[in-house]
């Protein structure tokens, strides 16, 4: 069975519950408002990382951060978004 760990509104932070709770992740997405690169790094040490801009990213970086990202798992298609307000107002 594939496990999909989700994340977000980390800000920069990562604490120890939520690295735990996602190793044995497949991949990992995380849902914006990373606000620092070092966290996508250290979330690739553990599964391949799919993650959208949030609200609060900003900088080179994160520009080059989609604002939403539609993934398939297993035949399951997921659409990751910060902000659910904008889904609807979001070109794919």
């Amino acid at each position: 069975m594939l496990r999909i760990g989700l994340i977000s509104d980390t800000h920069g932070l990562l604490r120890p519950e939520a690295l735990s709770f996602l190793r044995g992740s497949d991949h990992i997405v995380h849902a914006g408002d990373i606000c620092e690169p070092s966290v996508l790094e250290r979330l690739a040490t553990i599964a391949p990382v799919t993650a959208v801009r949030g609200n609060n990213d900003r900088g080179a970086w994160a520009e080059a951060l989609r604002a939403i990202e539609y993934l398939q798992f297993g035949g399951v298609t997921i659409a990751v978004v910060h902000d659910l307000g904008r889904v609807n107002t979001i070109e794919p």
